[in-house]
């Protein structure tokens, strides 16, 4: 009867899982003095490697779940210079914060004042410890009637805005308003987003750039509602190539 119960309750411990099974191998070998240290630590090191793998392959679904369910986000606001509509961080915020909460994903900042500008790092997470990550580099706004502190605000929040949009595929629009299509000029991106076009295209390789000319020819070329689709597929041609070195 006892080797009974010590049966059942050994199969009840046995891990579910493949990571589980070799955290649970880690601890009994640490216990056990006889064991090689050099090989405890690589044993370690493929149980982290073994993790990341996981988290990264659930993070990967909860992306492709997530990327679904995400609308166009309305542009509410104007640029009282240039008379364009945007979507705001707040705007985007307030659309995309519940949908990411189900998926378990949540989104930070980092901000870096150089002298070359701001550089403002986007960071998404997700619950199951995977993230991912975009820089992007933006000149100081310095506009009609703003001190140092105002630009430097301003192009913070401007950072953030578009870091969120390439980190999750975010387009904004007016999905509902059709009317007029094709009857008025294409509007192109502006100077601002221009430079942050250009920041982007100094980090990409020579066949990037090379793609990028034959079909825009210019930064300035840029039609205003590509821009999001453009600073994201700068960033994961950035990304990939820095995983690949």
């Amino acid at each position: 009867m006892g080797e009974l119960i010590e049966r059942q309750e050994h199969q009840l411990s046995v891990p579910t899982t493949k990571e589980g099974a070799m955290l649970d191998f880690i601890q009994r070998a640490a216990a056990d003095p006889t064991v090689d240290i050099d090989k405890l630590e690589r044993l370690i090191q493929l149980s982290e490697r073994m993790q990341s793998k996981t988290a990264e392959t659930e993070f990967n679904a909860a992306m492709a779940k997530m990327q679904c369910e995400i609308p166009t986000v309305g542009e509410g606001a104007q640029n009282s210079h240039t008379k364009n509509t945007y979507a705001t961080l707040d705007d985007i915020n307030r659309v995309l914060k519940p949908i990411m909460q189900r998926h378990g994903f949540a989104v930070s900042f980092k901000v870096d004042n150089q002298a070359n500008g701001i550089h403002v790092t986007g960071i998404l997470m997700h619950s199951a410890g995977h993230r991912e990550q975009t820089t992007l580099l933006l000149p100081v706004d310095i506009g009609s009637g703003r001190n140092a502190v105002q630009a430097v605000g301003s192009s913070t929040t401007y950072g953030k805005r578009y870091v969120m949009c390439a980190l999750l595929n975010i387009t904004t629009g007016d999905a509902s308003d059709d009317d007029g299509v094709g009857s008025a000029p294409e509007q192109m991106v502006t100077a601002l987003q221009a430079k942050q076009i250009d920041a982007l295209l100094a980090k990409c390789s020579e066949r990037t750039k090379s793609g990028f000319e034959k079909m825009y020819a210019t930064s300035g070329q840029v039609p205003k509602v590509n821009f999001d689709g453009v600073i994201a597929g700068l960033n994961n041609s950035i990304s990939n190539a820095a995983k690949q070195q």
